[in-house]
């Protein structure tokens, strides 16, 4: 907790709260056996990140000294032993989880099975795979004298003990090539059971054809992986290209401080210690199991297993855009809501298809900040640009673990003739809009998009996230207007309608809740319910605080880090959050205000952290649309009544209490894929 009266959950540690949360739905009977093991996965790439990101941060403020900490960060060296505690307890819980998981999936006929436990006729078909795939694609590095290999982050290594005839010991490294090759190899089916092998094991099962050279006697690999700080070290060097800068830095990226070291826990002593040697390591060496990099249990295959698998939720068709001659004549008389996954992203596509093709359309605007690898959205850009529109993208290369991509769609978009700016210097982009300029005989009409997640086809059927497109001339001329703010850096733009960061978010949100306060004292109706993935802002959680004492009815339903502490007594009584966790990655943001009966509502891409409201541009964009309004609010309130998938989150973040359910049971995902598939009916 903070200081006297001033309530604050530690970051780091409600971060490893959320991802407890990931684990627990790996743990979950009731959720299919697959997406149990690939929940496993999603849980390790979190963990990854966390070090690359976070832990990296905390040990740079221990360098730093005093100099640098906030409240947040009282004590640097105290927060990183209850960093480990809490890791090395979901460590063994992962463990456990993992061995119960192997035994479900044996009773269910999927066996794991080890280059120790192969039938001949197994063992012939992995060895063709060997030689065939793997063999090629690897790269042993003999460790002698000579200088230290440098390890890539994102890959996980063999480590080969070699004991020759004469007692002599030879060590070797061997990068396991997952970014080329399946992590997991399916194995032919036998009486209806099921093999799979990891590709380690494929490996080991090859020791002996790579170092066949040498005359040793026994040969042994055990797995290792590095993690190394993911912060961009970028110097705001003006005369380098933002470009240049990126590139540089990315493959600086994979050089930088290791910030944790894991091996498998048998590793003879001698082979660790010539690593840690070799490799200049210190601090954080975690002993851990025999396989590493478990983030590619994200992609373990089904084997044709639907029963151990969700359901089929296909998206919903949006019926006011089926079956349309124009889209843009759908827009130009109502405002329309897309709501991701329950909804098809298609439509989105559809509609810059169409602009690019409209003769009466000129100009096209877009932001962009994570995009598919082959973007149906770059296309429809690239064909606009061909047919003579003026398009624009705004394209945010410093979208972390994302930067080599940008890189690559901002090439191919300017060799199309798309004019690219990169961002803002000292502000990173993180809006989701699109603006489409269309001029019929003298009337000019301007198509606005402002969005919660990224115009990203893959996670626009994993991720929660409302889009919305309308020519209400209020929001789509502001619209506009940020747009010149990304050509013109001096031309801010005024907004009545819109909330825009950096310039306002901060004043407009206090703002929003004095008036729920004010109202509250004056025995008016007064409540916010706030859905964000992350609430660590400290100066908005001290506003939220205030308004909970003036009696305002406060509800949040926060996917991942949650600083505000609710239900202490005279502090934060009326507030309570949920955190819901489930098959889609809850994503939208969303803010609404009683405004004494008058409902104010919101949808922004912006999280409540001082870098979103201080330090990046994002849009909030009020909803006009009563039937939006209704909807938007329906899915909320199936949100707050969930009692199957809903955590609630306390003072203490350890528990992760489930909401209890009565005897109705809600299952907020569920009820909104239902809700939308109604609507075509």
């Amino acid at each position: 907790m903070g200081m006297g009266d001033h309530l604050i959950q530690n970051r780091e540690l409600s971060w490893l709260a959320f991802n407890e949360r990931v684990l627990q739905e790996a743990m979950d009977e009731n959720n299919p056996l697959i997406e149990r093991v690939r929940f496993m996965g999603i849980f390790s790439n979190n963990r990854d990140e966390f070090f690359r990101v976070r832990v990296a941060s905390v040990r740079r403020m221990m360098e730093l000294g005093k100099k640098t900490r906030g409240k947040m960060y009282d004590d640097p060296e105290e927060l990183l032993k209850q960093i480990s505690e809490k890791v090395l307890q979901q460590e063994s819980r992962f463990l456990r989880t993992y061995k119960s998981l192997s035994t479900a999936l044996g009773q269910a006929g999927v066996h794991l099975v080890d280059n120790k436990s192969l039938t001949p006729e197994q063992m012939s078909f992995v060895l063709d795979y060997f030689k065939d795939k793997v063999r090629p694609a690897l790269v042993p590095l003999m460790l002698t004298r000579r200088a230290a290999p440098t390890l890539t982050d994102k890959s996980s290594y063999l480590a080969v003990r070699m004991e020759l005839e004469n007692k002599e010991v030879n060590y070797a490294l061997i990068e396991i090539p997952s970014q080329i090759l399946p992590r997991f190899l399916v194995l032919p089916e036998s009486n209806g059971q099921h093999f799979v092998m990891f590709l380690d094991d494929v490996i080991r099962l090859g020791l002996s054809q790579i170092f066949k050279i040498f005359p040793y006697k026994h040969i042994n690999a055990y797995a290792m992986r590095m993690t190394r700080d993911a912060e961009l070290d970028i110097d705001e060097d003006i005369d380098e290209s933002v470009l240049e800068k990126l590139s540089k830095s990315v493959n600086n990226r994979k050089k930088a401080q290791p910030v944790r070291f894991v091996h498998d826990k048998h590793m003879p002593s001698d082979l660790l210690d010539f690593l840690i040697k070799k490799l200049k390591l210190k601090g954080n060496i975690i002993p851990s199991g025999r396989y590493h990099n478990l983030r590619d249990f994200m992609g373990f295959p089904d084997f044709g297993l639907k029963e151990h698998c969700y359901e089929n939720w296909t998206p919903s068709r949006h019926p006011e855009l089926t079956n349309q001659r124009s889209l843009l004549d759908v827009l130009s008389k109502k405002d329309i809501m897309l709501n991701y996954p329950f909804q098809s992203f298609s439509h989105t596509i559809d509609i810059l298809r169409e602009a690019a093709i409209d003769p009466t359309v000129q100009e096209i605007k877009i932001n962009m900040y994570r995009v598919a690898s082959n973007s149906n959205i770059v296309n429809a850009l690239i064909n606009a640009s061909k047919n003579g529109k003026r398009v624009t993208a705004v394209i945010e290369l410093h979208a972390r673990f994302d930067e080599e991509h940008n890189i690559l769609i901002s090439k191919k978009l300017q060799e199309n003739g798309v004019r690219v700016i990169f961002g803002v210097e000292g502000l990173k982009v993180h809006c989701k809009l699109v603006v489409i300029t269309r001029k019929k005989v003298d009337k000019t009409q301007y198509f606005a998009h402002v969005g919660t997640g990224n115009f990203h086809e893959k996670t626009a059927r994993l991720y929660t996230d409302i889009s919305l497109w309308t020519s209400d001339q209020r929001i789509s001329k502001e619209v506009y207007q940020v747009f010149d703010f990304f050509q013109a850096n001096y031309k801010a733009g005024v907004y009545n309608n819109l909330i825009v960061s950096p310039f306002d978010v901060r004043q407009k949100l206090t703002d929003l809740i004095e008036t729920e306060i004010s109202n509250a004292r004056a025995g008016k109706e007064a409540y916010i319910i706030i859905k964000l993935n992350n609430l660590v802002d400290e100066e908005m959680i001290d506003k939220l605080y205030k308004a909970s004492q003036a009696g305002v009815k406060i509800k949040m339903i926060i996917r991942g880090i949650c600083c505000l502490v609710p239900g202490v007594k005279g502090v934060s009584d009326n507030i309570n959050i949920i955190s819901i966790l489930d098959r889609y990655l809850e994503h939208t943001r969303v803010f609404v205000f009683a405004n004494a009966g008058d409902e104010v509502m919101y949808i922004s891409s912006a999280d409540w952290m001082g870098r979103n409201l201080d330090r990046r541009v994002e849009v909030a964009a009020p909803i006009y649309d009563s039937a939006i309004k209704a909807d938007i609010r329906k899915t909320l309130d199936f949100q707050l009544g969930d009692n199957q998938k809903a955590r609630i989150i306390d003072h203490n973040q350890n528990t992760n209490i489930y909401k209890e359910a009565g005897n109705e049971k809600t299952r907020s995902q569920k009820a909104t894929h239902e809700f939308y598939a109604s609507k075509m009916k």
